[in-house]
């Protein structure tokens, strides 16, 4: 069965040619120009992904991310027009994975959405056949094969994109890993620059949803100039 993917686009064109480039991948497309009629799908539909513009009318991009958030972990790609941080932060920072840029390269597109997948599929229990493994650190668990992570034996609501983050962190507990590191293990493409701020939002958000400090930490410690690490 082809992953199902959904598409909220206002701009036709754009969203008919991200479908095409889908459709060539076979991938099952579910496609709308507005975030009402896209708001009925994700609540019926067992949905694997899905790519949000931000600037929507009636309902924007945010919105629709944070309705998704509240019931789904499947992944986020955000679409924006803009290049400013501070979308690409808000989008992260309300549990979009990704975001891309317009305009981009469709190809560009189609491959971070099978890297989203790939992880979607391996971490999730719906997708995973893998033998239960567990990671453990100072009161954190996380059972690797069916996707559940829990502080203090309270259940931590993680999206792919976090658990990735935190799972790498956990299998290298004493080593720093750097940001660039962090991205390229966990995307697999070449897409990463220095000014990327992507790992950075994730790491903070990860640090709210386990009450953790930058100052103080006790989970994710930064390294200045280095990278994050887990003490051993």
């Amino acid at each position: 069965m082809s992953d199902k993917i959904l598409i909220v686009d206002d701009e036709v064109e754009i969203a008919d040619l991200i479908e095409l480039y889908l459709n060539n991948e076979d991938y099952t497309v579910f496609k709308f120009y507005s975030s009402k009629e896209a708001l009925e799908c994700i609540n019926t539909t067992e949905l694997d992904l899905a790519i949000l513009d931000i600037m929507l009318p009636e309902i924007d991009g945010f919105t629709l991310c944070q309705k998704i958030r509240a019931k789904h972990t499947y992944p986020i790609i955000m679409l924006t027009a803009k290049d400013g941080e501070l979308d690409q932060i808000k989008g992260l920072t309300l549990g979009a994975d990704d975001y891309i840029t317009k305009p981009f390269r469709p190809l560009e597109l189609v491959a971070r959405v099978k890297s989203q997948l790939r992880r979607y599929k391996k971490y999730n229990p719906a997708h995973s056949e893998d033998e239960q493994d567990l990671l453990t650190h100072s009161g954190l668990t996380m059972k690797l094969s069916t996707y559940e992570c829990f502080l203090n034996e309270k259940p931590l609501t993680l999206t792919p994109t976090e658990f990735s983050i935190l799972r790498i962190l956990l299998e290298n507990k004493g080593r720093v890993i750097s940001a660039e590191e962090l991205f390229h293990k966990i995307w697999k493409d070449e897409y990463y620059s220095k000014s990327n701020n992507t790992i950075t939002v994730h790491i903070r958000h990860l640090r709210e949803k386990m009450n953790d400090t930058l100052s103080q930490p006790k989970y994710i410690k930064t390294i200045w100039g280095v990278g994050y690490k887990i003490e051993g």
